[in-house]
């Protein structure tokens, strides 16, 4: 079912290990995207997400029904209705190619994992590093450490920004960096100080892998994470280079690579 002229809609479906996400394509042009928590199920999720995206453009034919649909994230094999289902990876490498032809790398920081990916001239994967052995350093870690604060993510980052002075935190695992944390708010040092000491170390983490799939200007953040604007200041700082801001919400950046994939496979 195509909604009027000869051009396919397409969609691009992301389940991750925290949220869904969808684009929908006609042609080059995004007609509608979604982000949703995740469902136990992960072929629910990708329904669901699919029809809030589906809804705001009055598609008719359901999530099963578009003229091409790729699914990637870790839920990617388990959505039997998709036409195909591709590394995650290769979709965050495309989806911020068609953003920016520019950029050469991007470090995608997840709920549950970190990936550092150097991107080639036509939007490919020249190389990446991943790291999924810990949640310190991701969006699950900084999750923790704002219920610690007894925050949201938006207002740790707040609080975070208007530190004086970042703490070191010093343990590398996810378990005993709560409790350092706990233990250096018990000691009433500054609670902004702290966050911004927990953001420093996920950005040293991060950078560290991004360093193994080289890093090239121009640099980008995809991904949950690059909501986070105390993190994206420590990279910035850390890295010394200048994160390129996304024209288009980067937490999305792997359903509109998946996308551009499905568009590609219609033409």
């Amino acid at each position: 079912m195509r909604m009027g002229g000869a051009d396919p809609i397409v969609a691009g479906c992301d389940v991750g290990s925290t949220t869904g996400k969808a684009v929908i394509l006609k042609g080059d042009r995004i007609l509608a995207s979604a982000i949703i928590p995740c469902e136990i199920d992960p072929e629910e999720t990708a329904r669901r997400v699919l029809s809030i995206a589906a809804e705001k453009v009055e598609w008719k034919g359901g999530p099963d029904a578009f003229d091409y649909l790729v699914g990637t994230g870790y839920g990617r094999n388990e959505i039997p209705f998709a036409n195909d289902n591709i590394s995650e990876i290769s979709c965050h490498a495309l989806g911020a190619f068609f953003c920016d032809p520019e950029i050469k790398t991007i470090l995608d920081i997840g709920g549950q994992d970190v990936k550092g990916i150097a991107i080639d001239a036509h939007g490919g994967v020249l190389e990446f590093v991943m790291n999924d052995k810990c949640a310190a350093g991701t969006g699950r870690f900084l999750e923790m450490m704002s219920r610690s604060f007894k925050m949201g993510m938006d207002e740790f980052s707040a609080l975070s920004l208007k530190a004086e002075h970042a703490l070191p935190i010093s343990s590398q695992c996810s378990v005993f960096a709560e409790t350092e944390v706990i233990s250096l708010l018990n000691k009433r040092k500054s609670p902004a100080d702290i966050a911004a000491g927990i953001h420093s170390s996920v950005a040293k983490r991060a950078i560290s892998l991004l360093k193994k799939a080289g890093v090239r200007p121009k640099v980008s953040i995809t991904g949950g994470c690059s909501k986070n604007q105390a993190l994206i200041q420590a990279i910035e700082q850390k890295l010394r280079l200048e994160i390129v801001p996304l024209a288009i919400d980067p937490q999305l950046m792997g359903a509109l690579g998946a996308a551009v994939i499905a568009m590609r496979r219609t033409t």
